[in-house]
């Protein structure tokens, strides 16, 4: 039986009538689950250690979607899952999937950047000097081929374009593992790994563990619940945008209309249900951009 989200949700989650995926249907590579499988800073390092091929230290930390406050508008920028080791090293996980849209859209190179610089604020206003800025990697666990290269992963560092044998040692790197990866040269468990995302199967104790993992969350009502709450929230901030979209298209047009002689400042400002000073000050601001 499904839950609903609480009274405060159900008008809104009733009304909508979008197709959202059940939750019993969620699976690793979704965003939520992955997020609350890696809450398990054990599962989370063996994971961690698969995509970087090497140890890491204990980790001291797992956030799944830390928050970031940077953007001028106040709103929060998202990090999937945050990790700090014992060393201080950082590592940022998303799980990447295309939900219909194109390779491009996802400007996967700048959000990445943009993450880094966020990491690197964060750790900035806590007092610490640049000096003292750790190493850091932002991993996306991509379910398709982010650079259609056809490579099993893309793993960036700054270096010099005169001579590429010198890193600038900046402490920052980027990956992006293509999960669609089918060639023989690749690493045994992160190729498992890789069919796991893809394809849901448990070919060793690391992909069996996180299937468990995923089945025992799936059985959290708590999780559930935060489940379509979430969901209810996005869609009303997709409507939000919609209608403002809308609104600032008719704007434009009125002001269009305007400038060509159509309507007069007053009509116009008469089908927005604002003042004509309003509206002419309005209309100068749309001229500005």
């Amino acid at each position: 039986m499904e839950l609903l989200p609480d009274s405060s949700c159900r008008r809104s989650y009733m009304g909508k009538q979008r197709k959202m995926k059940s939750y019993e249907d969620l699976c690793f590579h979704d965003d939520f689950m992955f997020g609350k499988v890696m809450e398990d800073k054990e599962l989370c390092r063996d994971v961690l250690e698969c995509l970087m091929q090497r140890p890491i230290g204990e980790l001291t930390e797992v956030q799944t979607q830390k928050e970031f406050r940077y953007t001028s508008d106040g709103k929060p920028i998202r990090l999937d899952v945050y990790n700090e080791d014992e060393q201080g090293v950082i590592y940022d996980a998303e799980m990447e999937n295309l939900n219909n849209k194109t390779v491009e859209f996802h400007e996967l190179p700048k959000r990445s950047r943009f993450y880094q610089g966020s990491i690197d604020i964060d750790f900035m206003n806590k007092g610490n000097s640049y000096k003292e800025l750790p190493e850091s990697n932002i991993l996306f666990v991509c379910t398709f081929d982010p650079y259609k290269k056809g490579l099993c992963q893309y793993s960036f560092r700054e270096r010099c374009d005169e001579d590429h044998e010198i890193e600038l040692g900046d402490g920052t790197r980027k990956v992006y593992y293509n999960c669609t990866y089918q060639g023989d040269d690749i690493p045994e468990d992160l190729r498992k790994f890789y069919d796991y995302v893809e394809n849901g199967k448990t070919e060793n104790e690391l992909t069996k563990r996180i299937d468990n993992a995923v089945a025992k969350a799936r059985k959290n009502e708590v999780w559930r619940t935060q489940y379509m709450k979430e969901w209810v929230v996005l869609q009303d901030a997709k409507d939000e945008g919609r209608e403002e979209g809308r609104e600032e298209g008719r704007k434009t047009t009125l002001v269009e209309l305007v400038l060509s002689g159509d309507i007069t400042v007053q009509r116009a400002a008469e089908k927005l249900g604002i003042s004509k000073e309003d509206f002419e000050k309005q209309m100068m601001a749309v001229q500005s951009k």
